[in-house]
C-alpha cells in the first residue's frame, strides 16, 4: 500500500502573513474587514429551537446576536453557507458556558469551531482576513514602512574571513 506523505496541510508550517515576500509572490492577499463590525440585519438564528434547555436556548441566541456585530459577520453576511456553522458554535458556546459538567472534547470543538469561523488570530490568517485599524487609529499621523528586500539582499560580504 502507498501512503501519502508531505504536501500542505492546515497549520503545517508558518502561517501567511500579510508582510511575507513568500506570501506577496504567491499573490496571497488578505481581505481587511472593517473593526467597526457589521451593522446590516441579523439573520434568523438557523437551528430549531433548543428543546432540552430553555436557558441554553436563550443563550445560544443572545451569543448569535452579539457575534453579529463582529467584523467577520460582514463575511458571514456574504457568505450564508457559514451561518450554520455559526449557530452550531453558538450552540455549543451555550452549553459549555452553562454547563459545570461539560467535558473538555466540548471545549476543544469551540476553538475548532473559532478557527473556522474567524474567530481566533489563526482562524483570521487561516480564513484570509485581517481586522482594519478602527476609525481613530486611521486618522493618527503614519510613518511611513521602510521598504522590505528579500534576505540575500541584506546579507553583507565580509573580506578576510580566514578560517
Amino acid at each position: 500500500m502507498i501512503m501519502a506523505s508531505g504536501g500542505a496541510r492546515n497549520r503545517s508550517g508558518p502561517q501567511p502573513t500579510d508582510s511575507s515576500l513568500t506570501s506577496a509572490k504567491r499573490g496571497l492577499a488578505f481581505r481587511t474587514l472593517d473593526a467597526a463590525g457589521y451593522s446590516g440585519k441579523v439573520p434568523e438564528f438557523p437551528l430549531p429551537a433548543s428543546t432540552s434547555d430553555e436557558l441554553i436556548g436563550s443563550r445560544e441566541v443572545a451569543v448569535w446576536e452579539t457575534l453579529w456585530t463582529y467584523p467577520q459577520a460582514l463575511v458571514w453576511a456574504e457568505e450564508a453557507w457559514r451561518q450554520e456553522t455559526l449557530a452550531e458554535f453558538c450552540r455549543l458556546k451555550a452549553i459549555v458556558e452553562l454547563s459545570p459538567d461539560a467535558n473538555a472534547a466540548l471545549v476543544a470543538q469551540t476553538h475548532r469551531y473559532k478557527d473556522q469561523l474567524g474567530l481566533s488570530p489563526a482562524g483570521l490568517k487561516e480564513n484570509g482576513w485581517k481586522i482594519g485599524a478602527p476609525a481613530a487609529m486611521e486618522d493618527a499621523p503614519r510613518k511611513a514602512a521602510p521598504r522590505r528586500s528579500s534576505s540575500k539582499a541584506r546579507l553583507k560580504v565580509v573580506s578576510g574571513g580566514g578560517g
